[in-house]
């Protein structure tokens, strides 16, 4: 390639890549004119996007000039298999000059009569997005000129790339969480509860949950709980985690045993995931809580005439990992008339700089055998106020109220 050949493709490359009018394109739009651009630009037979699947696994072909049979067919190519998936897992530019089952693992490539390939990895924000890769019917050796550009267009669609799944998955998992939190909590005879969710500012929406819901037998269940990590990924981890302890609450009644039974489905299968549980059954008959914690701070009971205190319950491992191999315990709290139950995740008294103990201690003291809505209204006003919280908050309570024998204690 002669020197004004070399400052011709630089120009048109830079200005292929900085034009203003692809800016607000969805990626699928982006590839279609960028693909057809490189198609002109490199004076190739092919162009080709293979983009990174959600675990980062295989590359999966999203867009093509020359090859659109690659797209239809949905090919996949795990990554460190073949070329394509050299690039994704060396990220770094690849050029073969040898097109065939031992280079490549995609029949196409080699039934289109390719000769000489090159890929160049998409990265952003340290992610890899995907591959780009070209190819030539005829003998070819890519340039290291060629090569620099390329990447700059694969820099340019990784980029967009990376922008839209943001915006992307910010809002699937703000739906996802908004779908999975109770709507109207139940109102069963002699008990009253509250919940308040605000995701953590800058994060989204992350793991936190809460749940409460009837089970047989004047039973009521209540969930917290907190998936380690952010985003849509936490918030999917969330959902399954969620439903599985709601199919395993119907079939067993010990909380211990629930939170057993979830363990081991997240170990099998949610790898490499890991959450902090408290499960609590209230009988509304005898007064009696079943709780049992996985690796959760323990609620604060708060009764008429006594200070708040934090409930005597042992706290086991974390859900995830295998960690309580010789099983999970529980403990058994009586709520008399008029007591409150707060349950929380740590974004509620953990804040950077200060001592959790700290937190623990004004949680403590705020807790009150108040009505639920007040008590989380007053719980939320001492312990967040006007700043925004770093992490996700949860926060469930729950009242045994008062009979006709024993007078609201607010009231009185």
């Amino acid at each position: 390639m002669g020197v004004a050949r070399n400052s011709e493709l630089r120009l048109r490359v830079f200005e292929a890549v900085t034009d203003a009018a692809l800016r607000d394109l969805e990626p699928e739009k982006l590839f279609e004119v960028m693909l057809w651009q490189v198609h002109e630009l490199f004076a190739v037979d092919t162009a080709t996007v293979l983009l990174a699947d959600a675990r980062g696994e295989q590359v999966v072909a999203s867009a093509a000039v020359g090859l659109e049979e690659e797209v239809h067919q949905g090919f996949r190519v795990p990554v460190g298999t073949g070329f394509a998936g050299q690039v994704a897992q060396e990220r770094k530019p690849v050029r073969i000059d040898h097109v065939d089952q031992s280079t490549v693992v995609n029949p196409l490539l080699w039934e289109r009569g390719l000769l000489a390939l090159l890929g160049v990895p998409m990265v952003a924000q340290g992610d890899l997005v995907g591959v780009l890769h070209v190819g030539a019917t005829v003998a070819r050796r890519f340039t290291d000129e060629e090569v620099e550009l390329l990447q700059m267009v694969a820099d340019r669609l990784a980029m967009a790339v990376h922008v839209h799944r943001s915006r992307a998955e910010r809002s699937a998992a703000a739906m996802l969480q908004d779908s999975l939190l109770p709507g109207l909590l139940p109102t069963p005879e002699g008990w009253e509860l509250a919940a308040r969710y605000v995701p953590g500012a800058g994060n989204g929406v992350g793991g936190d949950w809460y749940d409460v819901f009837d089970l047989p037998g004047g039973r009521i269940g209540l969930v917290i709980g907190d998936v380690v990590g952010n985003g849509l990924p936490a918030a999917i981890v969330m959902g399954r985690l969620r439903s599985a302890l709601r199919a395993y609450a119907l079939e067993f009644d010990d909380p211990a045993v629930v939170l057993g039974k979830l363990d081991r489905k997240a170990d099998h299968f949610e790898h490499h995931t890991m959450a902090t549980v408290a499960y609590a059954v209230v009988d509304t008959a005898t007064h009696r809580m079943d709780l049992a914690l996985a690796g959760h701070l323990p609620p604060v009971l708060a009764e008429p005439g006594r200070a708040g205190r934090y409930v005597d319950a042992p706290v086991d491992p974390p859900i995830g990992y295998s960690l309580a191999a010789t099983g999970r315990r529980g403990a058994v709290v009586d709520v008399p008339p008029g007591a409150l139950v707060a349950l929380y995740t740590d974004g509620l008294v953990e804040r950077r700089g200060q001592d959790l103990d700290d937190g623990l201690e004004r949680l403590r003291r705020v807790v009150s055998p108040t009505a639920p809505e007040d008590a989380c209204a007053r719980i939320m006003s001492c312990l967040v106020g006007d700043r925004p919280a770093a992490d996700d908050i949860a926060l469930v309570t729950i009242r045994h109220t008062p009979g006709p024998d024993r007078p609201d204690e607010r009231a009185r």
